[in-house]
């Protein structure tokens, strides 16, 4: 039978309205199962990534996100309480991803991990929101790391030398300076705006860094996102996603901006403790493979955007547990960042601050952004340091004769004031170029 085009014009309106309301339609399932931190749940139709709410018995609702399914159960992990659930609650599903808002009414305010504010400063007004998982940048689109950025520090500044874009990682024990440092970058850098994501660490530590460290002035241009040890790890997950969103608004906003993130090791923890309570196998020292291929997910958001547009740089503090330079999260952030700081306990306690160990640390993009009498003053700080840590246990003791090797004898003349160069007060801010000509100086 052949249908005229008013008729089938009329049916296929008919078909897409069918089809629409087939989709609206809100299939509930019912808890079955908790384990640890994980529930199941049956009965309803969800995709992973998208949340639910699970009615409590006090008639409260809780969020979820589905984070996994097996046949027809799916497994969910709570973002908030789990106190009230029980065996048949209500999964209701939202069928919809974590969004959260963005703009520039969230310079100066602190929020959780879902982007909602906990410095009692009344809601956020942002007229925009952003998925947490956004789509990666074309790596060929990409603007290369080919400027500086000041970030206040001499020893940075001089001898790690960090370009616009670049991402690197802060990797150092616990207790050797590591919030301080990134507070003096904070307050020092020339980028127009910073993000901080503080995840996984003790709640404690949230409001000194915010008011002690940070300060108020380094709040007027910045974002804290602050997820402390206590929150479920789904949250921890997402407070560094939220945290490299924000950060990606603005730098599509054209802004350069400064993500600081402490830290990646918290990060990588949260996604252990999911990945493992849905039953995924441990493969590197407990590590479950999704680990490794998150992380390079997360960072591989940050760097520089389109030709003309921002940039965001960014540091990661990975915690090197019991000092451990070969842990695998260490080792895992080392091979996909553009380099490193390592942060020496030997110089911590010795009161060098900050505790940077420049023969263990390296910038992978120095050579595209120094000149060549820059990098000439670089190798041969480095060299006389370098001969002067061989030789140390000798010159210590005296058992090194002066006159003996000409090189070690200027390694010895040099060294109070390489030391000097190095060490820099908390409130001490000291420019690029005030930075660059004092090597030379110093070298020269």
């Amino acid at each position: 039978m052949m249908l005229s085009d008013d008729s089938l014009s009329q049916f296929i309106n008919q078909a897409e309205k069918a089809v629409e309301s087939e989709s609206c339609l809100v299939v509930e399932g019912r808890l079955t199962r908790m384990v640890g931190m994980t529930l199941e749940a049956v009965g309803c139709s969800v995709n992973i990534g998208e949340r639910c709410h699970i009615e409590t018995v006090h008639g409260k609702l809780e969020e979820a996100e589905v984070v996994g399914f097996t046949m027809d159960k799916i497994y969910l992990m709570p973002i908030g309480s789990i106190r009230g659930l029980g065996p048949g609650a209500r999964v209701i599903p939202s069928h919809r991803a974590a969004e959260i808002p963005v703009g520039d009414m969230l310079l100066g305010r602190v929020l959780d991990g879902q982007g909602k504010p906990i410095d009692g400063k009344g809601p956020v007004r942002c007229s925009q929101t952003r998925p947490l998982a956004s789509e990666p940048v074309n790596p060929l689109n990409r603007k290369p790391v080919e400027e500086s950025l000041d970030v206040g520090v001499r020893s940075i500044n001089s001898i790690l030398t960090v370009g616009r874009g670049q991402r690197m990682g802060l990797l150092a024990g616990s207790g050797v300076g590591k919030s301080v440092l990134l507070g003096m970058m904070t307050r020092f850098t020339e980028a127009e705006v910073i993000v901080v994501g503080l995840i996984g660490e003790r709640g404690r530590e949230v409001k000194e860094f915010i008011q002690q460290i940070l300060g108020e002035e380094g709040m007027k241009r910045s974002v804290v996102v602050a997820v402390p040890a206590d929150n479920s790890p789904l949250m921890r997950l997402q407070g560094a996603m939220s945290a490299t969103t924000i950060a990606e608004y603005f730098r599509d906003e054209g802004k350069n901006v400064l993500l600081l993130m402490d830290s990646l090791t918290r990060f990588c923890q949260a996604q252990r403790e999911v990945a493992l309570a849905i039953g995924e196998p441990p493969a590197t020292k407990g590590y479950p493979p999704s680990v490794f291929a998150m992380l390079p997910q997360l960072v591989e958001r940050a760097g520089n955007g389109a030709t003309g547009g921002g940039s965001i740089t960014a540091f990661y503090t990975v915690l090197a547990e019991g000092d451990d330079q070969q842990d695998p999260i260490v080792d895992a952030a080392r091979a996909i960042l553009d380099g490193h700081l390592v942060l020496s306990r030997d110089l911590a306690d010795s009161a060098h601050y900050p505790a940077i160990d420049i023969e263990g640390s390296v910038s992978r993009v120095i050579n595209q952004i120094t000149t060549d009498e820059h990098r000439d003053a670089i190798s041969h700080l480095k060299h006389l340091y370098s001969t002067y840590q061989q030789n140390k246990d000798l010159i210590t003791v005296g058992a090194y004769q002066k006159g003996t090797d000409p090189l070690i004898d200027d390694a010895i003349d040099m060294m109070p004031t390489i030391r000097s160069f190095l060490c820099q007060n908390i409130n001490e801010e000291v420019h690029m170029q005030e930075s660059i000509d004092t090597l030379e100086q110093m070298m020269n």
